[in-house]
């Protein structure tokens, strides 16, 4: 089966980005690939400066994980809107805009810097492994989902990380 590649979706993005404030939506544009096991988003990112510190010159761990949010939204909000996940079958875009900051959690975040890279153009990936959902008695259903992400610039910068996600509230037990 060939891989499915969506183009940017510039209404979609601007959506993803609208909570973060203007001086730090550094994702550009993304491109999301789909197959069956697996679905990944390469964006391009531009960061003028940071929000949060004077300029340290290169990509740092507080971007690292700004950048994977904003991509790693972009491709949950891209695996509801074109169901490219059965986990994802029962949602509704206005499911994933209402749980998107609040639903969506970081359980478990590891990072490495192999090389320092320009923060003012570079791109990254995300990469989502098939969801599951854990269902224990007594308590609600939670479904999590094992993920990779890349860093990377055109001077040999480079740093990656994997993160697991955990998803609460969902849309199927409290509809």
């Amino acid at each position: 089966m060939m891989p499915q590649q969506l183009a940017t979706d510039r209404e979609l993005l601007d959506g993803v980005l609208r909570p973060y404030r203007n001086h730090s939506r550094y994702l550009r544009e993304a491109e999301v690939t789909g197959r069956p096991d697996t679905v990944s988003a390469r964006g391009r990112f531009g960061i003028a400066e940071s929000c949060y510190i004077d300029d340290t010159g290169h990509f740092n761990a507080v971007e690292f994980n700004i950048c994977y949010n904003q991509l790693g939204y972009y491709l949950i909000a891209k695996c509801v809107e074109d169901r490219l996940f059965e986990a994802f079958s029962t949602w509704t875009m206005a499911d994933f805009w209402e749980r998107q900051l609040s639903d969506v959690l970081i359980y478990r975040l590891g990072s490495r810097f192999r090389r320092m890279i320009n923060p003012r153009a570079f791109e990254g990936e995300v990469v989502f492994q098939e969801p599951r959902v854990s269902v224990r008695p007594g308590r609600p259903a939670v479904m999590s989902m094992e993920t990779t992400c890349s860093f990377w610039d055109d001077e040999g910068g480079s740093a990656d990380g994997t993160v697991k996600l955990a998803f609460t509230r969902l849309p199927q037990l409290t509809a």
